[in-house]
Protein backbone atom coordinates (compact mmCIF):
# COMPACT_ATOMS: atom_id res chain seq x y z
CA UNK A 1 0.00 0.00 0.00
CA UNK A 2 1.43 3.57 -1.46
CA UNK A 3 1.62 6.25 1.00
CA UNK A 4 2.08 9.93 0.70
CA UNK A 5 4.17 11.97 2.46
CA UNK A 6 4.48 15.81 3.31
CA UNK A 7 7.94 17.33 2.97
CA UNK A 8 9.06 19.64 6.26
CA UNK A 9 11.74 21.17 5.77
CA UNK A 10 14.36 18.55 4.86
CA UNK A 11 12.84 16.25 6.76
CA UNK A 12 9.51 14.96 5.71
CA UNK A 13 5.80 14.33 7.96
CA UNK A 14 4.08 11.03 7.71
CA UNK A 15 1.01 12.34 7.71
CA UNK A 16 -2.00 10.44 9.49
CA UNK A 17 -4.43 10.12 6.17
CA UNK A 18 -1.99 9.92 4.02
CA UNK A 19 -3.34 7.23 1.86
CA UNK A 20 -2.82 5.94 -1.96
CA UNK A 21 -5.53 8.72 -2.82
CA UNK A 22 -3.29 8.78 -6.42
CA UNK A 23 -3.18 6.02 -9.09
CA UNK A 24 0.18 4.61 -8.43
CA UNK A 25 2.22 6.49 -11.16
CA UNK A 26 0.86 10.02 -9.73
CA UNK A 27 1.49 8.52 -6.41
CA UNK A 28 4.63 7.69 -6.91
CA UNK A 29 5.57 11.34 -8.40
CA UNK A 30 4.34 12.99 -4.91
CA UNK A 31 5.41 10.28 -2.70
CA UNK A 32 9.22 11.87 -2.10
CA UNK A 33 10.59 11.10 1.21
CA UNK A 34 9.62 8.09 3.50
CA UNK A 35 10.94 9.41 7.01
CA UNK A 36 9.59 8.35 10.31
CA UNK A 37 7.21 10.41 12.11
CA UNK A 38 8.71 12.42 14.38
CA UNK A 39 10.00 10.96 17.45
CA UNK A 40 9.08 13.51 20.14
CA UNK A 41 5.27 12.66 19.36
CA UNK A 42 6.48 9.17 21.29
CA UNK A 43 5.54 9.05 24.72
CA UNK A 44 8.37 8.84 27.32
CA UNK A 45 7.78 5.20 28.37
CA UNK A 46 7.24 4.01 25.23
CA UNK A 47 3.82 2.44 25.73
CA UNK A 48 1.19 5.37 25.35
CA UNK A 49 2.08 7.42 22.34
CA UNK A 50 0.77 11.30 22.81
CA UNK A 51 0.20 13.83 19.92
CA UNK A 52 2.29 17.12 20.82
CA UNK A 53 -0.96 18.82 20.74
CA UNK A 54 -4.72 17.20 21.32
CA UNK A 55 -6.03 17.64 17.01
CA UNK A 56 -8.95 20.08 16.59
CA UNK A 57 -10.27 20.66 12.88
CA UNK A 58 -10.96 24.52 12.35
CA UNK A 59 -14.06 25.65 13.60
CA UNK A 60 -17.02 26.74 10.24
CA UNK A 61 -17.32 29.64 9.40
CA UNK A 62 -21.07 29.86 8.17
CA UNK A 63 -24.21 31.22 10.89
CA UNK A 64 -25.55 27.78 11.21
CA UNK A 65 -24.89 25.12 13.33
CA UNK A 66 -24.38 21.96 11.98
CA UNK A 67 -26.29 18.64 12.66
CA UNK A 68 -24.86 15.40 12.31
CA UNK A 69 -26.83 11.79 11.25
CA UNK A 70 -25.17 8.27 10.06
CA UNK A 71 -27.62 6.50 7.32
CA UNK A 72 -26.20 3.60 6.48
CA UNK A 73 -28.03 2.41 2.83
CA UNK A 74 -27.98 -1.00 0.76
CA UNK A 75 -28.31 -1.13 -3.13
CA UNK A 76 -30.00 -4.71 -3.49
CA UNK A 77 -30.32 -4.24 -7.18
CA UNK A 78 -26.57 -3.95 -7.35
CA UNK A 79 -23.57 -6.74 -6.66
CA UNK A 80 -20.46 -5.14 -4.85
CA UNK A 81 -17.85 -4.69 -7.98
CA UNK A 82 -15.17 -5.87 -5.16
CA UNK A 83 -15.92 -9.28 -2.73
CA UNK A 84 -18.06 -11.20 -5.15
CA UNK A 85 -19.69 -12.89 -1.69
CA UNK A 86 -21.61 -9.59 -1.09
CA UNK A 87 -24.62 -9.72 -3.30
CA UNK A 88 -25.25 -5.68 -2.51
CA UNK A 89 -23.42 -2.85 -2.87
CA UNK A 90 -23.34 -1.15 0.62
CA UNK A 91 -22.78 2.91 1.66
CA UNK A 92 -22.44 4.62 4.47
CA UNK A 93 -23.32 8.12 4.63
CA UNK A 94 -23.02 10.29 6.46
CA UNK A 95 -24.87 13.70 6.69
CA UNK A 96 -24.16 17.00 8.13
CA UNK A 97 -26.59 19.98 7.73
CA UNK A 98 -28.24 23.35 9.35
CA UNK A 99 -29.31 22.91 13.00
CA UNK A 100 -30.72 24.98 15.74
CA UNK A 101 -27.85 25.61 18.79
CA UNK A 102 -27.65 23.74 22.09
CA UNK A 103 -29.25 20.53 20.39
CA UNK A 104 -28.36 17.14 19.76
CA UNK A 105 -24.68 15.77 21.25
CA UNK A 106 -21.41 16.59 20.39
CA UNK A 107 -20.15 13.84 17.36
CA UNK A 108 -16.83 12.09 17.64
CA UNK A 109 -14.15 12.28 14.66
CA UNK A 110 -14.47 8.49 13.95
CA UNK A 111 -15.36 5.76 15.79
CA UNK A 112 -12.21 4.41 17.83
CA UNK A 113 -12.19 0.86 15.29
CA UNK A 114 -12.13 2.97 12.53
CA UNK A 115 -9.21 4.99 13.88
CA UNK A 116 -7.22 1.91 14.74
CA UNK A 117 -7.24 0.67 11.11
CA UNK A 118 -6.40 4.05 9.73
CA UNK A 119 -3.31 3.92 12.05
CA UNK A 120 -2.27 0.53 11.54
CA UNK A 121 -2.42 0.99 7.20
CA UNK A 122 -0.16 3.77 8.49
CA UNK A 123 1.75 2.00 10.78
CA UNK A 124 1.44 5.12 13.07
CA UNK A 125 0.96 2.91 16.42
CA UNK A 126 3.47 4.49 18.00
CA UNK A 127 2.55 8.60 17.26
CA UNK A 128 -0.94 8.59 18.24
CA UNK A 129 -3.93 5.92 19.96
CA UNK A 130 -7.54 4.91 18.42
CA UNK A 131 -9.11 6.65 21.20
CA UNK A 132 -7.15 9.66 20.58
CA UNK A 133 -7.69 10.30 17.08
CA UNK A 134 -11.38 8.99 17.44
CA UNK A 135 -11.93 12.24 19.53
CA UNK A 136 -10.24 14.65 17.15
CA UNK A 137 -12.31 18.26 17.87
CA UNK A 138 -14.92 18.41 15.54
CA UNK A 139 -17.65 21.26 15.17
CA UNK A 140 -21.31 19.12 14.54
CA UNK A 141 -23.62 17.68 16.70
CA UNK A 142 -25.32 14.15 16.44
CA UNK A 143 -29.03 14.08 16.04
CA UNK A 144 -29.19 18.04 16.28
CA UNK A 145 -32.53 19.92 15.43
CA UNK A 146 -32.54 20.89 11.94
CA UNK A 147 -32.96 24.59 11.36
CA UNK A 148 -35.51 25.48 9.13
CA UNK A 149 -35.66 26.28 5.74
CA UNK A 150 -34.73 24.01 2.30
CA UNK A 151 -31.00 23.90 1.59
CA UNK A 152 -28.54 22.93 -1.99
CA UNK A 153 -27.92 18.94 -1.19
CA UNK A 154 -23.74 18.35 -1.89
CA UNK A 155 -22.28 14.79 -2.19
CA UNK A 156 -18.97 14.67 -1.18
CA UNK A 157 -16.79 11.18 -1.58
CA UNK A 158 -13.36 10.82 -0.28
CA UNK A 159 -9.92 9.92 -2.13
CA UNK A 160 -9.54 6.09 -3.12
CA UNK A 161 -8.57 4.00 0.76
CA UNK A 162 -9.40 7.20 2.73
CA UNK A 163 -12.47 7.43 5.32
CA UNK A 164 -15.52 9.91 4.31
CA UNK A 165 -14.24 11.61 7.91
CA UNK A 166 -11.01 12.64 5.93
CA UNK A 167 -13.49 15.49 4.74
CA UNK A 168 -15.00 16.39 7.99
CA UNK A 169 -13.43 19.91 7.90
CA UNK A 170 -15.11 20.92 4.49
CA UNK A 171 -18.56 19.45 5.07
CA UNK A 172 -19.07 21.03 8.23
CA UNK A 173 -18.16 24.13 7.23
CA UNK A 174 -20.64 23.74 4.17
CA UNK A 175 -23.13 22.48 6.30
CA UNK A 176 -22.50 25.81 8.39
CA UNK A 177 -23.17 27.95 5.22
CA UNK A 178 -26.54 26.40 4.46
CA UNK A 179 -26.33 23.12 2.70
CA UNK A 180 -27.11 19.91 3.49
CA UNK A 181 -23.78 17.69 3.25
CA UNK A 182 -23.61 13.89 2.36
CA UNK A 183 -20.20 12.21 2.89
CA UNK A 184 -19.85 8.54 1.42
CA UNK A 185 -18.02 6.00 2.24
CA UNK A 186 -17.69 3.58 -0.78
CA UNK A 187 -17.88 -0.49 1.04
CA UNK A 188 -14.56 -2.01 0.58
CA UNK A 189 -12.95 1.35 -0.83
CA UNK A 190 -11.37 3.04 2.97
CA UNK A 191 -9.10 1.81 5.48
CA UNK A 192 -12.15 0.93 7.35
CA UNK A 193 -15.75 2.05 7.76
CA UNK A 194 -18.07 1.01 10.26
CA UNK A 195 -20.90 -0.59 9.29
CA UNK A 196 -24.41 -1.44 10.67
CA UNK A 197 -23.85 -4.98 13.09
CA UNK A 198 -20.45 -4.31 14.26
CA UNK A 199 -18.64 -4.52 11.01
CA UNK A 200 -15.39 -2.63 9.48
CA UNK A 201 -15.22 -2.68 6.38
CA UNK A 202 -11.79 -2.53 4.76
CA UNK A 203 -10.45 -1.86 1.44
CA UNK A 204 -10.77 -4.78 -0.58
CA UNK A 205 -10.43 -3.28 -3.74
CA UNK A 206 -6.86 -1.75 -2.89
CA UNK A 207 -5.33 -4.88 -4.30
CA UNK A 208 -7.82 -5.26 -6.93
CA UNK A 209 -7.14 -1.60 -8.07
CA UNK A 210 -3.50 -0.77 -8.27
CA UNK A 211 -1.52 -2.48 -10.74
CA UNK A 212 -4.43 -3.08 -12.97
CA UNK A 213 -4.84 -1.02 -16.61
CA UNK A 214 -8.45 0.00 -15.59
CA UNK A 215 -8.72 -1.00 -11.81
CA UNK A 216 -9.20 3.01 -11.31
CA UNK A 217 -11.54 3.43 -14.40
CA UNK A 218 -13.65 0.76 -12.72
CA UNK A 219 -13.68 2.40 -9.25
CA UNK A 220 -15.07 5.83 -10.81
CA UNK A 221 -17.09 4.56 -12.46
CA UNK A 222 -18.94 2.45 -9.53
CA UNK A 223 -18.96 5.74 -7.33
CA UNK A 224 -20.48 7.14 -9.71
CA UNK A 225 -23.35 4.43 -9.54
CA UNK A 226 -23.38 4.99 -5.80
CA UNK A 227 -24.10 8.51 -5.86
CA UNK A 228 -27.14 8.07 -8.31
CA UNK A 229 -28.10 5.79 -5.41
CA UNK A 230 -27.32 8.01 -2.69
CA UNK A 231 -29.77 10.49 -4.66
CA UNK A 232 -32.62 7.97 -5.04
CA UNK A 233 -32.50 7.48 -1.45
CA UNK A 234 -32.18 11.04 -0.22
CA UNK A 235 -34.70 12.70 -2.22
CA UNK A 236 -38.41 11.59 -3.15
CA UNK A 237 -41.37 10.66 -1.43
CA UNK A 238 -39.78 7.43 -0.20
CA UNK A 239 -36.50 9.02 1.57
CA UNK A 240 -34.37 7.03 3.68
CA UNK A 241 -33.51 10.08 6.02
CA UNK A 242 -36.19 11.48 8.45
CA UNK A 243 -34.86 15.27 7.23
CA UNK A 244 -34.53 14.65 3.79
CA UNK A 245 -37.26 17.78 3.72
CA UNK A 246 -34.53 20.46 4.27
CA UNK A 247 -33.15 19.23 0.62
CA UNK A 248 -34.11 21.47 -2.37
CA UNK A 249 -33.91 18.66 -4.90
CA UNK A 250 -33.31 21.02 -7.86
CA UNK A 251 -30.09 22.85 -6.57
CA UNK A 252 -27.93 19.85 -6.19
CA UNK A 253 -24.16 19.76 -6.52
CA UNK A 254 -21.15 17.10 -5.88
CA UNK A 255 -17.59 17.45 -4.88
CA UNK A 256 -14.67 15.44 -4.19
CA UNK A 257 -10.58 14.57 -3.14
CA UNK A 258 -8.77 12.80 -5.14
CA UNK A 259 -10.65 9.60 -6.86
CA UNK A 260 -13.54 11.08 -5.47
CA UNK A 261 -13.56 14.17 -6.86
CA UNK A 262 -12.82 12.64 -10.33
CA UNK A 263 -15.95 10.63 -9.89
CA UNK A 264 -18.04 13.88 -9.70
CA UNK A 265 -17.69 13.36 -13.79
CA UNK A 266 -18.61 9.91 -13.63
CA UNK A 267 -21.74 10.59 -11.80
CA UNK A 268 -22.82 14.07 -13.33
CA UNK A 269 -22.01 11.98 -16.61
CA UNK A 270 -25.13 9.76 -16.19
CA UNK A 271 -27.21 11.51 -13.50
CA UNK A 272 -28.26 15.02 -14.76
CA UNK A 273 -29.93 16.12 -10.91
CA UNK A 274 -26.34 16.62 -10.43
CA UNK A 275 -25.98 20.66 -11.50
CA UNK A 276 -22.38 21.39 -10.21
CA UNK A 277 -19.08 19.60 -9.46
CA UNK A 278 -15.91 19.95 -7.95
CA UNK A 279 -12.63 17.82 -8.67
CA UNK A 280 -10.12 18.29 -5.95
CA UNK A 281 -7.16 16.77 -7.07
CA UNK A 282 -7.60 14.01 -8.74
CA UNK A 283 -7.09 12.27 -12.31
CA UNK A 284 -9.85 12.20 -14.27
CA UNK A 285 -10.20 8.29 -14.52
CA UNK A 286 -13.37 8.11 -16.07
CA UNK A 287 -12.99 10.83 -18.54
CA UNK A 288 -15.31 13.65 -19.30
CA UNK A 289 -17.32 12.64 -22.51
CA UNK A 290 -16.52 14.38 -25.61
CA UNK A 291 -19.44 15.82 -25.59
CA UNK A 292 -19.15 17.24 -22.53
CA UNK A 293 -21.45 17.91 -19.25
CA UNK A 294 -24.77 19.32 -20.84
CA UNK A 295 -22.98 23.05 -20.38
CA UNK A 296 -23.08 22.52 -16.42
CA UNK A 297 -20.54 24.18 -14.11
CA UNK A 298 -17.38 22.51 -13.33
CA UNK A 299 -14.24 23.34 -10.76
CA UNK A 300 -11.15 21.70 -10.69
CA UNK A 301 -8.93 22.93 -8.04
CA UNK A 302 -5.19 21.08 -7.53
CA UNK A 303 -1.67 21.38 -6.47
CA UNK A 304 0.14 23.51 -8.57
CA UNK A 305 3.28 21.81 -9.16
CA UNK A 306 4.05 19.41 -12.39
CA UNK A 307 1.56 17.02 -11.70
CA UNK A 308 -1.61 19.69 -12.20
CA UNK A 309 -0.53 23.03 -13.96
CA UNK A 310 -1.61 22.73 -17.65
CA UNK A 311 0.61 19.96 -19.71
CA UNK A 312 1.42 18.60 -16.91
CA UNK A 313 2.52 15.09 -15.65
CA UNK A 314 -1.72 14.40 -15.31
CA UNK A 315 -2.60 14.86 -19.06
CA UNK A 316 -6.00 13.93 -17.83
CA UNK A 317 -6.77 17.60 -16.59
CA UNK A 318 -5.81 18.84 -19.74
CA UNK A 319 -7.97 16.39 -22.08
CA UNK A 320 -11.20 17.32 -19.30
CA UNK A 321 -10.62 21.39 -19.91
CA UNK A 322 -11.05 20.88 -23.88
CA UNK A 323 -13.96 18.59 -22.73
CA UNK A 324 -15.81 20.98 -20.30
CA UNK A 325 -18.30 22.84 -22.23
CA UNK A 326 -19.93 24.75 -19.27
CA UNK A 327 -18.93 27.35 -16.75
CA UNK A 328 -15.13 26.34 -15.36
CA UNK A 329 -12.45 26.99 -13.70
CA UNK A 330 -8.92 25.50 -13.50
CA UNK A 331 -7.18 26.65 -10.19
CA UNK A 332 -4.11 26.03 -8.85
CA UNK A 333 -2.82 26.12 -4.92
CA UNK A 334 1.18 26.84 -4.74
CA UNK A 335 2.35 25.54 -1.32
CA UNK A 336 0.11 22.46 -1.70
CA UNK A 337 0.37 18.58 -1.78
CA UNK A 338 -1.96 16.29 -2.65
CA UNK A 339 -3.64 16.32 0.71
CA UNK A 340 -4.12 19.81 1.01
CA UNK A 341 -7.63 19.49 0.08
CA UNK A 342 -8.65 16.73 3.19
CA UNK A 343 -8.33 16.93 7.16
CA UNK A 344 -4.70 15.42 6.86
CA UNK A 345 -2.77 19.12 7.20
CA UNK A 346 -4.67 19.91 10.58
CA UNK A 347 -3.79 16.50 12.21
CA UNK A 348 -0.26 16.57 10.94
CA UNK A 349 -0.01 20.03 12.12
CA UNK A 350 -1.52 18.59 15.83
CA UNK A 351 1.04 15.74 15.43
CA UNK A 352 4.07 17.87 14.93
CA UNK A 353 6.13 19.05 18.19
CA UNK A 354 7.35 22.39 18.10
CA UNK A 355 10.88 20.98 17.77
CA UNK A 356 10.41 19.74 14.45
CA UNK A 357 12.09 21.32 10.92
CA UNK A 358 10.52 24.06 9.06
CA UNK A 359 6.87 23.53 8.31
CA UNK A 360 5.29 23.43 4.87
CA UNK A 361 4.52 26.22 2.77
CA UNK A 362 0.89 25.73 4.14
CA UNK A 363 -0.53 25.22 7.00
CA UNK A 364 -3.14 22.85 8.36
CA UNK A 365 -5.12 26.32 9.04
CA UNK A 366 -4.19 27.66 5.96
CA UNK A 367 -4.93 24.94 3.44
CA UNK A 368 -8.36 24.31 5.25
CA UNK A 369 -9.16 28.32 4.71
CA UNK A 370 -8.38 27.95 1.06
CA UNK A 371 -10.14 24.88 0.42
CA UNK A 372 -13.44 25.78 1.81
CA UNK A 373 -12.93 29.40 0.89
CA UNK A 374 -13.13 28.25 -3.37
CA UNK A 375 -15.82 25.58 -2.95
CA UNK A 376 -18.11 27.48 -1.40
CA UNK A 377 -18.31 30.26 -3.70
CA UNK A 378 -18.21 27.58 -6.24
CA UNK A 379 -21.20 26.28 -5.17
CA UNK A 380 -22.49 29.32 -3.55
CA UNK A 381 -22.63 30.80 -7.45
CA UNK A 382 -24.08 28.04 -8.79
CA UNK A 383 -26.53 26.46 -7.18
CA UNK A 384 -27.15 29.54 -4.94
CA UNK A 385 -27.08 32.22 -8.05
CA UNK A 386 -24.80 34.30 -5.62
CA UNK A 387 -22.23 36.23 -8.25
CA UNK A 388 -18.44 35.29 -6.62
CA UNK A 389 -16.14 37.49 -7.17
CA UNK A 390 -13.39 35.72 -6.03
CA UNK A 391 -13.62 33.45 -9.03
CA UNK A 392 -13.34 35.83 -11.40
CA UNK A 393 -9.30 35.75 -11.18
CA UNK A 394 -6.60 36.09 -8.75
CA UNK A 395 -6.98 38.15 -5.30
CA UNK A 396 -4.43 39.49 -3.11
CA UNK A 397 -5.81 37.42 -0.31
CA UNK A 398 -4.92 34.39 -1.90
CA UNK A 399 -2.12 34.65 -3.47
CA UNK A 400 -1.19 31.35 -3.71
CA UNK A 401 -4.33 30.42 -5.68
CA UNK A 402 -3.22 30.98 -9.64
CA UNK A 403 -5.91 30.45 -12.53
CA UNK A 404 -5.11 28.78 -15.90
CA UNK A 405 -7.02 29.49 -18.93
CA UNK A 406 -5.20 27.21 -21.46
CA UNK A 407 -6.08 27.26 -25.09
CA UNK A 408 -7.41 24.49 -26.90
CA UNK A 409 -4.34 22.34 -28.26
CA UNK A 410 -3.69 22.98 -32.11
CA UNK A 411 -4.88 19.80 -34.27
CA UNK A 412 -2.41 18.23 -35.80
CA UNK A 413 -1.40 19.00 -39.48
CA UNK A 414 -3.26 16.50 -42.28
Amino acid sequence: MIRLFRAAGTAALSLMLGLPLLPQPLAAAADTSRAAPPSATHSTDGTHPKAAAPPRLPAPTGPYAVGRSALPLTDHGRRDPWVPTATSRELMVGLYYPARRGTGTPARYATVEESRYLIKAQGWENAITPEDLSATAVHSHTDARPASGRYPLLIVSPGFSAPGYSLTSLAEDLASRGYVVATVDHAYESTGTAFPGGRVLTCAACEQVYGTEDGFRRAAVGRGQDVSFVLDRLTGPGSAWRYSHLIDEKRIGMAGHSLGGASAVSAMARDHRIRAGVNMDGAFQDPVPAGGLGSRPFLMLGTDNEVHRPGGRDRTWDLAWSRLDGWKRWLTVAGADHLTFSDAPVIADALTPPSAPQQPPLSGQRSVTLTRTYVAAFFDQHLRHLPQRLLQGPTKDNPEVKFHSPAPASPAAG
